[in-house]
């Protein structure tokens, strides 16, 4: 989906790589449990009734322990300022300052050139 920011280890890798979480088509091959939610009404969690749900409370908690990010405060931010204003802000949070490479979320540092995160 071209304009994201796609910072998913699975979907960096060449091999095996996953469709992309904003995808359309939803193919995520890498069992991903949002990608995999069946209850959601909307394009987004925050469109459906339960959000946000035990599923992903308990990712968030995941993500926010390892990796220093929440999905449930992006999602919050979506909602409020939009997709577009929340990409916009994301590239340049994820973007390498050394090669302009994307660093990685599960790996915090550049998947390129394996700078670390600042």
């Amino acid at each position: 989906m071209a304009g994201t920011v796609a910072i998913c280890l699975a979907f960096l890798m060449e091999k095996n790589r996953c469709d992309e979480c904003g995808s359309p088509e939803r193919k995520c091959n890498k069992n991903c449990t949002i990608r995999s939610c069946i209850e959601r009404k909307g394009k987004y969690c925050f469109d459906c009734d339960s959000f946000p749900c035990k599923k992903l409370l308990q990712l968030d908690t995941r993500y926010r322990k390892n990796y220093g990010m929440s999905m449930s405060e992006n999602l919050q931010t979506i909602k409020m300022c939009g997709i577009r204003n929340f990409i916009k802000s994301e590239k340049t949070r994820w973007t390498c300052s050394k090669c302009g490479g994307t660093i990685c979320v599960h790996r915090d540092c550049c998947y390129s050139c394996a700078e670390k995160k600042e």
